[in-house]
């Protein structure tokens, strides 16, 4: 009798068990359809998605288009054809912008999510590469980049005669991230936690004129008397009062005639007696026809930072070149 109720249980239990396993495949099934289903749903160009997400930051398709390296037309199929995939209008267009829909600025973070993950694909990727050949591209200001590069490069040139060198000489802030550089050279510590940063050195900025101007106008014998004189303004001169106030000079915007965002252009009209600047050592020491028109002036100090994204320090293009930055500069 014993025998007899095992045996029952047993195909009781049995029958459990292949009923589990059938409920089992069924579930598989479902969740391997549901996935192709999702594969599907999601099939969309990526091509197009990268052009909806930079027209989005850009504000207009034109600058888009520029951004990309795209003709406009192009441009604009490619974010008709996502909106035709998505079933949704992306974009008010206007005669004279266009302007996100509610469900273009509800999507807009989704696919903002989709371009970090395409360029950590690419920073991966470019982070393994072993060949010392290829492209690097430095962003520099326009004073770095003119007056302390091109010595460093020519090291460059013979230790790696087959890398290509773009340099974007801009007073903008180049996003590592999104790739529009490769290493950058700032004045600041980047926040960014994803960036690596070494802090080459620190120089200081002082004033600089022509001995002609000075000749001309006289040299100053203490600060009310600067404050009298013209300045060559780099950017807003409003960003400058309160450094100035700060070491005893009371400027105001009337003493800035000339204003310029460039430093080689601010270098030249300094030098052509268009008014006092300011300059690092390195560059306005350069230049025998400048003098400092008041050694009292308490010097600016002014850090250089080189920056790379992390995972870019593993490729030896970029490790190379940064390295010989760093002993340059």
């Amino acid at each position: 009798m014993v025998i007899a109720l095992v045996r029952s249980v047993r195909i009781v239990f049995e029958a459990v068990l292949d009923r589990l396993r059938t409920i089992r495949n069924c579930v598989s099934s479902w969740v391997w359809y549901a996935r192709i289903m999702e594969w599907r749903r999601s099939a969309f160009d990526w091509n197009q998605a990268r052009a909806f997400l930079v027209t989005a930051e850009e504000g207009s398709l034109s600058a888009a288009a520029r951004a990309l390296g795209l003709t406009q037309p192009t441009l604009s199929r490619q974010v008709a054809g996502l909106e035709d995939a998505l079933g949704v209008t992306l974009f008010e267009r206007t005669s004279r912008a266009l302007l996100l829909t509610q469900a273009g600025t509800e999507l807009l973070e989704h696919f903002r999510g989709m371009g970090d993950a395409a360029n950590r694909i690419s920073l991966a990727a470019t982070g393994q590469s072993q060949a010392v050949t290829g492209k690097v591209v430095i962003a520099a200001t326009n004073g770095m980049a003119t007056y302390f590069l091109p010595q460093v490069l020519k090291d460059l040139r013979t230790k790696a005669p087959e890398l290509r060198i773009e340099i974007i000489a801009s007073n903008e802030t180049s996003d590592l991230r999104r790739r529009e550089a490769d290493i950058a050279i700032r004045h600041k510590r980047p926040q960014d936690e994803n960036l690596f940063a070494r802090r080459l050195r620190d120089t200081v900025g002082q004033l600089y004129a022509s001995k002609q101007y000075l000749d001309e106008v006289g040299r100053p014998s203490n600060a009310a008397d600067l404050a009298k004189m013209h300045f060559v303004g780099f950017d807003a001169p409003e960003q400058r009062l309160g450094l100035m106030t700060s070491r005893g000079i009371a400027l105001t915007t009337g003493n800035f005639n000339f204003l310029t965002s460039s430093v080689t252009l601010s270098v030249a009209l300094i030098r052509q007696g268009f008014g006092i600047g300011i300059l690092p050592v390195g560059i306005g020491d350069a230049h025998p026809e400048l003098e400092n028109p008041f050694p009292d002036f308490e010097p600016i100090q002014i850090e250089i930072w080189l920056v790379a994204h992390r995972e870019l320090r593993t490729n030896p293009r970029i490790r190379l070149v940064f390295d010989l930055i760093a002993d340059g500069l």
